[in-house]
């Protein structure tokens, strides 16, 4: 699934294609995704220049002076620039054509993305607005994540994965940055100390910091705008290595089960 750091390293590819080019027609090819498409896209932003690009967690904002396009990538889906002369593929559904020939083309085999439109502030819409902070944020630190935690009988690894505690800290980044901190995926976040809650966030902003400047990490469908995989899984320490000896101490990295997801740590060097 596209965490933060596709979305991150989707959005600074992109920009530089499209910022201040105009719409000239918008392509639906399926009428839902996640959500059911709005029709009126094909109305409202042709003729419209983008004015910016942003994201909050693993929605990307696509700026316009009447409004924005609200776009998430669900399980498998990626944007892509394409041209006019290039093959539309079975899963790409949704083409924003510009006038200078580029294409910015939504690809998503298993239809969880989505691709909404709104006529006021992106971050006031319902899905965007009870988010928790960003991750790289100065909001986000160790006495947001402290007080946060207190009181939660909540395993570590899920609380930090609940996007309402904070954005963007995918499975795969939650898993890395529990190792770095040396705290186990299990324990109890109530119980953490402030000690190493202090670590934990530094490890989390490494880590997506990290992954963003590696351009992902590519595990099964996840390419950048330009078709090119993440090169982050090179430097896991921990997830998918179940069976694998730790590069610190050569202890054998177990895998565990938490909330339908699977966890990696290394028994010695976290607890």
């Amino acid at each position: 699934m596209p965490e933060l750091p596709e979305v991150e390293t989707t959005r600074r590819g992109i920009i530089p294609h499209i910022i201040g080019k105009t719409v000239q027609v918008v392509v639906l090819r399926h009428k839902q995704l996640r959500w059911p498409i709005p029709a009126r896209l094909k109305s409202v932003l042709p003729g419209q220049a983008i004015l910016d690009v942003s994201r909050r967690g693993k929605y990307l904002f696509l700026h316009t002076a009447v409004g924005s396009v609200i776009i998430h990538l669900g399980m498998s889906g990626s944007l892509r620039l394409a041209n006019k002369k290039e093959t539309v593929g079975k899963h790409d559904h949704v083409d924003i054509v510009f006038a200078s020939d580029c294409i910015l083309r939504l690809r998503d085999p298993r239809r969880f993305g989505a691709v909404l439109w709104t006529s006021r502030s992106p971050y006031e819409h319902k899905l965007i607005a009870s988010l928790g902070p960003e991750p790289l944020g100065d909001v986000f630190n160790v006495d947001y994540l402290f007080q946060r935690s207190r009181k939660r009988q909540l395993a570590i690894k899920p609380f930090i994965m609940d996007s309402k505690t904070v954005v963007g800290v995918g499975n795969i980044y939650a898993s890395e940055a529990l190792f770095r901190a040396g705290i186990r995926p299990s324990t109890v976040a109530g119980r953490v100390s402030r000690e190493r809650y202090q670590r934990l966030v530094l490890a989390i902003k490494a880590v997506l910091a990290s992954a963003i400047e590696a351009g992902g990490t590519t595990l099964r469908d996840f390419v950048s705008s330009e078709g090119k995989p993440g090169y982050f899984q090179q430097k896991l320490q921990v997830y998918g290595r179940a069976g694998e000896r730790c590069d610190i101490c050569g202890t054998t990295i177990k895998q565990i089960k938490q909330a339908q997801r699977a966890s990696y740590y290394c028994p010695h060097c976290q607890r």
